[in-house]
């Protein structure tokens, strides 16, 4: 009987090529490199939730607060400046426990104003807070 097998391909492999090895190490460095500072900037948030439903604000204890793009404030279209809207929302808080405040911005309004007539209503101890959205048209 012949054998035809040749004792010469059962060798050991010397040599390892490395290639795709570096090529798996390099992406998965890429891929590394750009979700690391994503995950830096992450702020966890736990959202309240409340097994009671919310009572919806009648009209008459609703108030709302506009500002425009001039940095004008209107409480109930009349002109206020910030002084007196914390003293109306005082007076209007202290006749009606359960006031509610809607803030109607202007979409060119600077942030800095939609957080100082905020802060006012914090200082009036105004807790119960709304800003009025647009939907966009898609």
């Amino acid at each position: 009987m012949r054998r035809y097998s040749n004792r010469s391909n059962f060798s050991t492999l010397s040599e390892i090529n490395i290639t795709p090895l570096l090529d798996l190490a390099f992406v998965l460095l890429i891929i590394f490199m750009i979700t690391t500072p994503l995950l830096e900037n992450s702020t966890n948030l736990v959202i309240p939730s409340s097994n009671t439903p919310s009572s919806a604000a009648s009209r008459s204890d609703v108030q709302t607060v506009s500002v425009d793009r001039d940095a004008t404030v209107k409480l109930n279209n009349e002109v206020v400046d910030e002084e007196s809207l914390v003293a109306r929302l005082v007076q209007l808080k202290s006749a009606n426990p359960g006031l509610a405040v809607i803030i109607r911005p202007d979409r060119d309004l600077p942030v800095q104003k939609l957080i100082s007539v905020m802060d006012s209503l914090k200082r009036a101890q105004v807790t119960k807070v709304g800003i009025a959205t647009k939907a966009e048209a898609r």
